[in-house]
């Protein structure tokens, strides 16, 4: 079936977006269409102010419409107790457990030779600054079980294993190669109720 150039290119924006097949672009794109006018300008409008507003926190590079994201800035939490996670969505899946009262670190990425991605592509310089502003600081490694994720690990072990700070990480009950975003709630409380100490 032939679209119309403006309806494909629809679509093809939509494809790019994660886990978006063919056939689920084209039912977003005709969806769109037939929005009214008021709900495709709304629409457009809150595609542009995402991109506009939101932007990384300076301190642990999770994404914030303010100077400094909600969590950073909450005194009410440990700001010894650090949480390293890959990215902003893993901050949700543990916000959404409720049970932790630190705060985080989002690297934005992991360590992957295979990738050209290294140490200095990813939010680590900023961590190391963070540790060394703390008070007994504890470090909870929270990455996926993968080359990457242990790759990584072991990195920020090594970079730290002179100063005073406890490295941690989730127990093993987690899945070799899961996404920590895709785990259920109680599985991943459990985790880091038990997470294990690896370093001081």
């Amino acid at each position: 079936m032939l679209y119309p150039d403006s309806l494909l290119k629809l679509i093809n924006f939509y494809k790019k977006q994660p886990g978006v097949g063919e056939k689920s672009a084209e039912r977003m794109a005709l969806a769109t269409i037939l929005m009214d006018d008021k709900e495709i300008t709304d629409f457009a409008t809150a595609l542009v102010d995402a991109k506009n507003k939101i932007k990384k926190c300076p301190v642990c590079g999770s994404l914030t419409e303010n100077d400094v994201c909600d969590i950073c800035s909450d005194q009410e939490r440990d700001h010894n107790l650090i949480c390293v996670i890959e990215d902003y969505k893993s901050l949700i899946s543990f916000e959404k457990v409720g049970n932790f009262k630190g705060i985080y670190h989002v690297l934005n990425g992991l360590i992957s030779p295979m990738d050209s991605i290294g140490p200095e592509d990813i939010n680590i310089s900023s961590l190391v600054k963070r540790v060394d502003e703390a008070q007994n600081p504890e470090l909870i490694l929270a990455l996926k079980s993968s080359i990457e994720g242990e790759t990584t690990t072991l990195y920020i072990k090594k970079i730290f294993e002179k100063k005073n700070v406890t490295i941690s990480r989730l127990s093993y009950g987690i899945p070799m190669g899961a996404e920590i975003d895709y785990l259920d709630i109680i599985t991943l409380d459990k985790a880091l109720e038990d997470r294990k100490r690896i370093s001081e």
